[in-house]
């Protein structure tokens, strides 16, 4: 059981779910009669019904801001900070992610008090959005600089929409991230949102980094799949099989959520 995961979340395996905002001000997608206020009327619902499933932790993404992009335009931050921190749970912990600022994504969880962010803070890649190289120094610096080293790392290795360059295995990477560039933990992802990764991607990770360092899976959850899962992953982060149908864009389904969580309550025995 991982000490880090059992600490935030007072559990095993816990279940992170995600809040997915509406496309924010002045991105392609963003609908301008979505006030902010809307926004959040909208993501209280997600929410409220996601902890009334019993999820153990929620995380605030900025999921449609399609195509993404590398730098938070000042906007996004503070539009993100004012959502989170009208709707952040206070009895249980969440998250942020901004994709793709891991700079952003620090500075809204040490404002709004979230414990984890989700990002790719290490290797290089291949991306839809062009050449992905982040900077796991300059993020460590930034969040001293800021003093919000109570906010743990969630690294994902094998980001969606992209693939890495060199030669290193995913054992290799996922050690490396650890050792080298301090990360809190390891997320495995699928191709895209929604996908699953192989299991054995997740099973060579966890190997990699023992029993120290968390690893979870990023993407893919289902109720068909999660069993084998959460048989080798120390937790779970899920979106798109808890809406309505199992489509990303779709609100939460409550029954979806709940019967998920049953299986995940089962499993833990």
């Amino acid at each position: 059981m991982s000490g880090l995961l059992h600490d935030l979340f007072g559990v095993s395996k816990p279940v992170i779910a995600m809040l997915h905002l509406p496309a924010l001000p002045g991105t392609p997608r963003h609908d301008p009669q979505m006030s902010v206020e809307r926004m959040i009327e909208r993501v209280r619902a997600d929410r409220d019904n996601l902890l009334a499933a019993g999820v153990d932790g929620v995380m605030f993404c900025n999921e449609d801001d399609r195509p993404y992009r590398f730098r938070a335009e000042f906007q996004d931050i503070a539009t993100m900070t004012r959502i989170i921190t009208e709707l952040r749970p206070t009895d249980r912990p969440f998250g942020v992610d901004y994709l793709w600022d891991p700079q952003a994504a620090l500075a809204i969880a040490a404002a709004t008090g979230a414990a984890f962010i989700r990002e790719v803070v290490t290797g290089v890649y291949e991306s839809d959005m062009g050449l992905w190289q982040p900077d796991a120094a300059a993020l460590y610096r930034y969040r001293r600089q800021i003093g919000a080293e109570q906010v743990r790392i969630f690294a994902n290795i094998t980001p969606e929409f992209a693939s890495p360059l060199g030669s290193r295995s995913v054992a290799q990477r996922a050690r490396s991230a650890v050792v080298s560039s301090l990360v809190d933990a390891i997320l495995i992802a699928g191709p895209m949102a929604g996908a699953e990764p192989d299991l054995s991607v997740v099973e060579e990770a966890r190997s990699a980094v023992g029993d120290e360092t968390p690893v979870l899976l990023n993407t893919g959850a289902k109720h068909g799949n999660i069993r084998d899962y959460l048989a080798v992953a120390d937790g779970v982060i899920v979106g798109s099989s808890l809406k309505v149908d199992g489509y990303t864009w779709n609100p939460v389904d409550p029954e979806r959520a709940r019967s998920f969580m049953d299986i995940v309550r089962e499993l833990r025995g």
